[in-house]
């Protein structure tokens, strides 16, 4: 059955629907559509007449396709407006996904900044149709690893950012992002740093506990440095003034293996869009600055937007299942000795 003909059996069941008393929220349920899906379809069938008092008569064929054209016009060649505003940024994009190498979802976030919106979905169809870009092993079978109980959990890993301007010395320097990722709710965090020493991983997971309100049960990085002294698969040797910072907080950790990213996927994935999202062709004044914005983006660009795999919000989904399971913000209150002297603080 042609895309035209499911559409207008669509549009004939909402009205059938409508013309018998049903609301739109109720309409939408029978029908198995949105309600914002339902309510175009009334509006359109109201502006060509149709009345609620009239009975299922009004139904006719030219009646539903004079409501189909004017929810969904024809097109010509398939596609609709959104498809010819992207025609019109053809280099544009191609620059950005191509030679750049931005992510779809950054590309489209840039092109909103310059007043050119279209919808996301669209706009991975064209790059994907049209340019090529976006094609992946989709059919290679994989197996979920399960998310565990809420607030037990957080990966945490290192990835390289780029270059940020270093007012102690003047130039520029790349900057890394220790990156937190909740494993149950998908909310993250970033600390931007320019050394990958133990006083600049104990104040991330400072700045991170302090974000998140608490701390987890269990912290799953990678085998960085300053966290384990010698890797190994199943008895790694731990850095000691870490493992002290550990229990001081109270909290497990548990290395992933060497080169094995499928023990830490959450944060694994994470890195990517931090990369891509947030970091990618931005201009920050220094750390400072870096820092800021990618706390506002946690809390607001990664953390509003709709998970693919939890369809939830991941910040919303972390106050309400994660934040009350977590230790809980009594450990924060300590004085942050830790950071400047290597030593824990002394327990209240």
């Amino acid at each position: 059955m042609a895309f035209r003909e499911v559409q207008v059996h669509e549009i004939r069941e909402v009205l059938r629907l409508w013309l018998r008393g049903e609301g739109i929220r109720s309409a939408a349920a029978l029908a198995g559509l949105d309600r914002k899906t339902v309510r175009r379809y009334v509006a359109a069938a109201q502006a060509c007449g149709v009345d609620r008092a009239g009975g299922e008569g009004q139904l006719s064929d030219e009646l539903l396709g004079q409501v189909a054209e004017r929810v969904c016009p024809h097109r010509a060649d398939g596609h609709g407006q959104a498809w010819a505003v992207l025609a019109a940024h053809h280099e544009e994009i191609k620059d950005m996904v191509g030679r750049q190498g931005l992510t779809v979802v950054k590309a489209g976030e840039l092109l909103a900044r310059r007043g050119v919106v279209v919808p996301e979905r669209t706009l991975h169809r064209y790059a994907l149709e049209v340019l090529g870009y976006g094609r992946s092993a989709r059919s290679r079978t994989t197996v979920r690893v399960a998310d565990g109980e809420p607030g037990a959990e957080c990966q945490v890993d290192f990835g390289k950012m780029g270059l940020l301007p270093d007012p102690g010395t003047g130039r520029r320097r790349v900057a890394h992002a220790l990156i937190f990722t909740a494993v149950y709710s998908r909310h993250c965090f970033v600390w931007l740093t320019f050394r990958q020493d133990l006083p600049a991983v104990i104040a991330g997971f400072e700045a991170a506990w302090a974000f998140f309100g608490g701390v987890f049960k269990v912290v799953v990085p990678d085998n960085m440095a300053p966290i384990v002294d010698k890797a190994h698969p199943t008895d790694p040797r731990l850095n000691q003034a870490f493992a002290e910072y550990a229990q001081d907080r109270g909290f497990v950790i548990d290395p992933a293996r060497v080169r094995r990213p499928a023990d830490k996927p959450r944060v694994e994935r994470n890195v990517q869009f931090v990369c891509g999202s947030f970091f990618a062709s931005e201009s920050f004044a220094g750390l400072a600055d870096a820092q800021r914005k990618a706390e506002a983006w946690c809390a607001g660009r990664a953390g509003q937007r709709i998970h693919r795999t939890t369809r939830c919000r991941p910040a919303e989904l972390f106050a309400a299942e994660e934040a009350p399971r977590s230790l809980g913000g009594t450990l924060l209150c300590r004085a942050n000795l830790f950071v400047t002297t290597g030593r824990p603080s002394p327990r209240r």
